[in-house]
């Protein structure tokens, strides 16, 4: 549950994707009728609709997000903030200039500011994120929590630089391409380094045992 709750912005921006794919001119009128004033030159085309559609969704799902956790005053991740801040900015240069490369940007962002986070916060702070996270459900030796803390890290830059690869050179001008492997890849290869970190983990506590 707490998984389809945390990609729960993820699927609003797909669905909303492909619903405004499939009916352009609707989402084109609705956008235009709304929302001329916020948008350069008062107006988008048809083709540009699905995008923004999708963004302005994506950013009123992750608002919806927060606003839940607060009503049930419940911790908010910093994690999630720092989605919101980066959604905000680059999905508003992308409703703004009616152009979806700002948002192509946006997971990148996303993930480096992760991966910037702890870096830092291990450099200077001498702090294990991954550790500090985790280490109440299971107890590991502290090279480990190293190997464990440089893996997210290193996944974290490599998962940024896979979704610029996608969007500006793979898929360069096939933006539903893009959306589907945000929706689709990224989500598998999470789940993929899940799995992997699992079994990991798995062989260490079982040679601490």
């Amino acid at each position: 549950m707490k998984f389809l709750f945390d990609i729960f912005p993820l699927l609003v921006f797909f669905g909303s994707y492909k619903w405004a794919g499939s009916n352009e001119e609707m989402a084109q009128a609705l956008v235009n009728g709304h929302l001329s004033g916020i948008i350069s030159g008062g107006a988008i085309t048809a083709s540009q609709a699905p995008i923004i559609v999708a963004t302005i969704t994506g950013i009123v799902a992750t608002a919806l997000q927060i606003g839940y956790l607060l009503l049930r005053r419940r911790k908010v991740d910093g994690a999630l903030w720092v989605s919101m801040v980066v959604f905000l900015f680059f999905g508003g240069l992308t409703i703004y200039f009616h152009d979806d490369d700002f948002i192509k940007w946006k997971p990148t962002i996303i993930y480096w500011s992760f991966a910037i986070a702890m870096i830092v916060a291990q450099r200077f702070f001498g702090k294990n994120l991954i550790r500090a996270a985790m280490e109440k459900q299971i107890g590991l030796p502290d090279e480990i929590w190293h190997r464990l803390n440089t893996a997210w890290i290193m996944f974290w830059i490599a998962l940024g630089l896979l979704n610029l690869f996608v969007a500006f050179v793979l898929f360069k001008a096939d933006t539903n391409a893009w959306v589907s492997f945000k929706a689709f890849g990224v989500t598998g290869l999470m789940l993929a380094f899940f799995v992997a970190q699992g079994f990991y983990l798995a062989k260490h506590i079982k040679d601490e045992a």
